[in-house]
């Protein structure tokens, strides 16, 4: 089922149609994060190509969304012949992007960042850091999606833990922090015509956070001044802010989504 926001109908206070006749593509999509946007976006008038690891979770995830607004395609985000097929596909099928939503990540290892295995090191900046960069590369260079010309948007999956350090995550904390400056610097360098920021997000309860928070959520909501952990709706609704017209004037941006917890002075 379509993921539901536990308190209220965040969607009945969006605009509706905000997103009409755009085309996004959203890595890490079967999912969590990834899946919540893919639905937000969706819900705002989009067409959405959803990427993942597997194809069988994949197409369940797909089955919660419009058939005629949905596109799948599976593989690895890090590998270049699965964002090459995912590029054609979207032109082929959509006629061009406008919204690419770098959310696939992983973090493989946990642990002292001394003591780290340099082979899961190299995993996790070669998922998050450059295939991040990898994906807005391949969209500025594809010749028939008109990235470029269409005003482009790019947002970033990044994370508090990019600012301050967090125990046992310390490499996933240093990507992040990459990805941030990463979006920034993309941000500089392709404005006016490409729109590139991030999110951050504190603790948002999913599968892949689920170590940060299991049998001890209270305990880990109490540094949030919001007294709750996010879930992915509240991630969502910032991404849809970011890639819409109301962020026109947004480029360069990383937006913390975390129940106030740096303001607190709290880490993850």
């Amino acid at each position: 089922m379509p993921y539901q926001h536990t308190s209220e109908d965040q969607h009945s206070r969006q605009p509706p149609g905000r997103l009409a006749g755009r085309t996004a593509v959203v890595t890490g999509a079967s999912r969590g994060i990834g899946l919540a946007i893919a639905e937000r976006l969706v819900s705002e008038g989009a067409r959405v190509c959803i990427t993942a690891r597997n194809a069988e979770p994949l197409g369940e995830a797909a089955r919660t969304l419009p058939a005629a607004r949905v596109l799948t395609v599976a593989g690895k985000a890090d590998d270049p012949r699965h964002r090459a097929e995912v590029l054609d596909t979207v032109a082929r099928e959509f006629g061009g992007l406008d919204i690419l939503i770098n959310n696939a990540g992983v973090n493989p290892a946990y642990g002292p960042v001394s003591k780290i295995d340099l082979d899961a090191a190299r995993k996790v900046l070669e998922v998050n850091v450059l295939a991040t960069l990898a994906w807005v590369q391949a969209a500025l260079a594809h010749p028939e999606l008109h990235f470029t010309q269409r005003r482009g948007t790019v947002v970033n999956l990044s994370s508090v833990t990019g600012d301050t350090p967090a125990p046992g995550i310390g490499l996933y904390s240093v990507s992040k922090a990459a990805v941030s400056h990463l979006t920034r610097t993309l941000a500089a360098e392709l404005g006016p015509d490409v729109r590139v920021n991030a999110v951050a997000p504190a603790v948002v309860k999913t599968r892949f956070a689920r170590a940060l928070y299991q049998d001890k959520e209270e305990e880990a909501a109490a540094g949030y001044p919001m007294r709750r952990l996010g879930v992915p709706a509240d991630v969502a609704s910032a991404v849809a802010y970011l890639v819409s017209e109301d962020a026109s004037w947004v480029t360069g941006h990383v937006l913390s989504v975390d129940g106030g917890l740096t303001a607190a002075g709290g880490t993850v």
